[in-house]
């Protein structure tokens, strides 16, 4: 049995509920946004949408103020999602082996060759999980 106190234990419980729940919406949103890709290649459209991507980092950042979450926080992590999109799209219009290339990637390099790739997002540690 764990000397852990029941409100600990509760909130890991929750938080990784929290945590499930966010990789299911996130898998739901890569559904989404792979249809995306598919009707963009379609009609020859870019992977990249830069003024969609501004509104939605900007919008993303306001309902983070209004959440109380850091809106730089949330701004870091939809740049990191979105760049992974693109990554995506440029698969179909080029092909997954050429994707890469696109993306100023080279044969021996670690992904993301000598371009500067976002960083993971980080979010505030949370003491209850550690």
């Amino acid at each position: 049995m764990s000397d852990l106190p029941p409100d600990l234990v509760n909130l890991r419980s929750s938080i990784d509920n929290i945590d499930a729940a966010l990789v299911h919406l996130l898998a739901e949103r890569f559904k989404a946004t792979q249809r995306v890709g598919e009707l963009k290649a379609a009609v020859g459209l870019p992977p990249a949408d830069p003024v969609r991507e501004e509104r939605q980092i900007a919008r993303l950042r306001g309902l983070a103020d209004e959440a109380g979450l850091d809106p730089q926080f949330a701004e870091k992590f939809i740049t990191f999602v979105i760049a992974e999109v693109i990554r995506h799209h440029e698969a179909l219009t080029t092909g997954p082996a050429d994707a890469g290339a696109a993306a100023g990637e080279t044969g021996g390099e670690a992904p993301g060759g000598n371009i500067e790739q976002p960083a993971a997002p980080r979010a505030p540690v949370d003491p209850a999980r550690q």
